[in-house]
């Protein structure tokens, strides 16, 4: 895809993710909104991973350590064929596997997630499986900025730099915010570069609502035998005004009216591209 063909996925992903919490009344959608274009990059330009070949040792992998956002990820597998979208109608609904973490009972998605701070350990064990098995593969890792908090996040850190995993890419959601308010404020995690560099890890920073952006930077891999790590400076709730930058939609429902105004920003930016 090209550079406006990722930005205007990424809004149609968004309308698929907004009609999805509005209709199960249950989501997170501000934490959704701030990484899709992250995902739009991955899936649709980056990964080497399509519903037929998810699984098989030489397909890449995806992990989603921000498990929350998970509705995010639902939109992305079922626009892609991983699974049709009429599965989604029960999503957070009785007996369905459609459930509010990603769940390896759904297909597209390799491992469990949701509690956070274990995402980076689990691509550095299927990267550094892959580098013993000679497999050309790359591994994924999708953190949020408060995961950063977590201890487990830099003991898989450390191991990463240790074995060389420049197969492993971590990506950091960086929006400044979660549940509790202000990242900076609940636990500073800042130096957050110079820590992951002293890890042994090669980092770039990008704007991580910008689909082609992040594309362009996930593409080009370190020279030296190290991991990498990009910082995707985003907004939380990316793409509605009365969302964007707010804290207390991290986990949030809209009301009707606020559906229908959210509805019509997402089709106006649509008819701008």
């Amino acid at each position: 895809m090209n550079e406006k063909e990722l930005t205007k996925k990424a809004y149609e992903l968004r309308k698929d993710i907004w009609k999805l919490i509005y209709e199960s009344k249950t989501g997170h959608t501000g934490s959704s909104f701030s990484c899709i274009d992250i995902l739009t990059a991955l899936y649709y330009d980056v990964l080497k991973q399509t519903p037929e070949t998810f699984g098989q040792t030489e397909a890449d992998s995806y992990i989603q350590s921000k498990g929350h956002a998970v509705e995010a990820l639902f939109a992305v597998l079922s626009d892609r064929g991983y699974f049709p979208k009429e599965d989604l109608a029960n999503y957070s609904g009785f007996k369905t596997q459609y459930i509010g973490h990603p769940t390896n009972k759904v297909n597209g998605i390799e491992m469990n997630t949701g509690s956070l701070g274990h995402g980076l350990g689990i691509g550095v064990g299927i990267a550094l499986a892959a580098k013993q098995d000679h497999l050309a593969k790359q591994v994924y890792v999708l953190m949020g900025d408060g995961e950063q908090a977590e201890g487990s996040v830099w003991e898989a850190a450390m191991a990463a730099g240790n074995y060389r995993l420049n197969n492993l890419t971590a990506i950091i959601d960086h929006n400044g915010l979660q549940i509790s308010g202000a990242t900076k404020d609940v636990m500073n995690s800042e130096p957050l570069a110079a820590k992951y560099e002293a890890f042994g890890f090669d980092v770039k920073t990008v704007s991580g609502n910008d689909p082609a952006a992040i594309s362009r930077i996930l593409r080009t891999k370190s020279a030296e035998s190290k991991p990498q790590l990009v910082i995707a400076q985003t907004v939380k709730g990316k793409g509605i005004s009365f969302m964007e930058n707010q804290a207390n939609w991290h986990h949030k429902v809209p009301s009707k009216e606020q559906y229908e105004q959210g509805l019509a920003e997402l089709n106006s930016r649509l008819e701008e591209l």
